[in-house]
Order: structure tokens, then sequence, then C-alpha cells
């Protein structure tokens, strides 16, 4: 039972340290293009040698 005192806090504190990078994914533009990347992958962005 007194386990429970020291797991429930540590719980509830990385659940919200992970809800809290998750807001910070959503407000610094991480979901903005999602199929960008996958585009880009297809796009020849080196010259041709001579």
């Amino acid at each position: 039972m007194t386990m429970l005192v020291v797991l429930i806090p540590v719980a509830l504190g990385l659940g919200a340290l992970g809800l809290g990078a998750f807001l910070w994914s959503l407000k610094s533009g991480q979901y903005e293009d999602l199929d960008g990347a996958a585009v880009r992958i297809l796009g020849d962005d080196e010259q041709p040698r001579r």
C-alpha cells in the first residue's frame, strides 16, 4: 500500500510529461505537413554528373 503512494504520483507525472510533449509538438508545427516527407523522398535533388 505504501508503494502506491509513490507509484501513483510517478504515473501521473509521466502522463503529464507525455501530454506536455504532445501539446508542444502540436504547437511547434510537427504535424503540419504529413505528406511532404513522403513526396520529398521521391524527388531527385542531385545534379547529373558530366
